[in-house]
């Protein structure tokens, strides 16, 4: 996993993707001049062996893309991250850069998408490209892997191919994003199946709007972490 996340790192395989974030971590916002960005796509994070993903969408660009980690330093990540603490899966509420202290139990965060796109719109073919990087991940998971957490139609319209690129059964139909859905995906090969949960992303437009709720997030993760055999508490209120 450590080769796969290197490989990432230096992936310059979309043009527009590196032309952008590459900008952003030069002119940087405001309130984080002072601060060298990153500026490369977000490998994924999380222990290797972990039996729980969890799915997004690409890197905000003056999150991920500034901290060199997912989720982290924007606040999107200040409400998914507090919620795995909550339930049990993180050491701490907060992540604010890459050595913060902050360690994942039983969970590995990756994305469809590994560099910050504009607007926060990554174009088919630009998901497309980055596809084999996450099939690699879950293939070097399966073994352990046993539930998965999708957050957004975008990062569920670009997982199911890559959990079947990976070695499971996507259903035909493909079945339809919804937030609580929970889809069984049977391993072609006889092995362990996996459990495929969907949730609102953390976007600020759901999170300020009340269309995901901390309660919500936590029922989802709760319920995953259960799935995939994690000794997580079940959800309560902060």
């Amino acid at each position: 996993m450590a080769e796969l996340d290197g490989r990432v790192a230096d992936c310059r395989a979309c043009p527009r993707l590196v032309d952008w974030r590459e900008e952003v971590a030069l002119e940087k916002r405001a309130a984080f001049a002072g601060q060298e960005y990153w500026g490369r796509p977000v490998p994924g994070f999380g222990p290797a062996d972990a039996p729980l993903a969890l799915i997004g969408l690409a890197p905000a660009a003056h999150g991920g893309n500034r901290t060199g980690r997912m989720f982290t330093g924007d606040r999107s990540g200040d409400v998914l991250f507090r919620a795995l603490y909550d339930v049990g899966l993180a050491n701490r509420p907060t992540a604010v850069s890459a050595d913060d202290g902050l360690e994942l139990r039983g969970v590995r965060v990756t994305a469809p998408v590994h560099c910050a796109p504009p607007a926060n719109k990554p174009t088919p073919a630009e998901r497309d490209t980055c596809r084999p990087w996450l099939v690699t991940e879950l293939s070097l998971l399966r073994p352990r892997l046993r539930a998965a957490v999708v957050l957004g139609a975008f990062g569920w319209q670009a997982a199911l191919p890559a959990f079947a690129a990976a070695g499971w059964q996507v259903p035909r139909p493909r079945p339809a994003f919804g937030h609580g859905a929970r889809v069984l995906l049977e391993a072609r090969d006889g092995g362990p199946s996996l459990d495929l949960f969907g949730c609102f992303h953390v976007s600020q437009r759901n999170t300020f709007t009340g269309r995901l709720t901390p309660a919500m997030l936590r029922e989802v993760l709760s319920g995953a972490a259960h799935a995939a055999g994690l000794p997580a508490e079940g959800p309560r209120e902060s």
